[in-house]
């Protein structure tokens, strides 16, 4: 029996910038609320569809994040970039290999690359000597469209300041986050959206993320009916987002799930 059915979901697992929300030792508005909504994880989503499981990125708060979301099982992850906020929760990927089975990750070669200079251990098939467990892991490297559970999905390149970033477009849904350029190549592969994630980090300009004025220009210009932010700072309460954002635009939440037809 199909978990989705001619249907793709995508739970919002953490919408928080690099500090998360609250943010260590701050007593500003959005740090010491009560909304729910104000308590942003890093960012990484689910994408769910038929029998298929996939998270993209997997930040510090990976553990917590799956057993809030009650993640069992993955049948792959994909990374958007190396950064600790994305990538530092690599070894709670334990509890999703199985024994003689690697768990696919896929991402672009730089991003390999770190992960295998910071988590040599988890890449290596021999035994650990010291019988301490490990993530079994196997690599698959992103240089154009790929397949996942019988769908394919389409790698958006753009930058984050002077980083290469991966979004992911499935269907009619697209992820984008760590990002203050999106090329016109990858303009072109966002037409005809549905749902679109994008970062919106801050009121102020940010060297390399879109603030919120940037990210509405670009939500706009892209044009999808709905559009999601972020990769959000405790600058700005959910309630003050709500109020400032235009229509069709609207700040994420940890747990904020959205399903579209495939």
């Amino acid at each position: 029996m199909t978990a989705f059915p001619g249907r793709l979901r995508l739970e919002m697992l953490g919408s928080g910038a690099s500090f998360g929300v609250p943010v260590i030792g701050c007593r500003c508005p959005a740090c010491i609320s009560s909304d729910p909504h104000d308590q942003r994880a890093r960012s990484s989503i689910r994408l769910q569809w038929e029998d298929t499981q996939v998270v993209i990125d997997s930040g510090p708060d990976f553990r917590m994040q799956c057993l809030r979301s009650g993640i069992t099982r993955l049948d792959a992850i994909w990374y958007t970039h190396a950064h600790a906020d994305h990538t530092a929760g690599l070894d709670d990927l334990r509890p999703f290999c199985k024994p003689g089975q690697a768990l696919p990750v896929r991402a672009q070669q730089s991003t390999l690359d770190e992960l295998f200079h910071r988590h040599s251990y988890a890449f290596q098939n021999a035994p650990n000597p010291y019988g301490v467990s490990k993530p079994t892991l196997q690599t698959s490297l992103i240089d154009g469209p790929f397949e996942e559970g019988g769908l394919r999905v389409i790698p958006i390149p753009v930058k984050h300041g002077p980083f290469d970033v991966l979004g992911f477009r499935v269907g009619n849904l697209a992820y984008i986050t760590d990002v203050n350029e999106i090329p016109p190549s990858s303009m072109e592969l966002l037409k005809g959206l549905e749902v679109l994630v994008l970062t919106g980090l801050r009121p102020k300009p940010h060297p390399t993320h879109f603030h919120l004025d940037a990210a509405v220009e670009v939500a706009r210009e892209i044009g999808a009916p709905r559009t999601i932010f972020t990769h959000m700072t405790h600058d700005l309460t959910h309630e003050q987002l709500l109020a400032r954002l235009p229509e069709g635009i609207e700040p994420g939440w940890d747990g904020l799930a959205v399903e579209i037809a495939l």
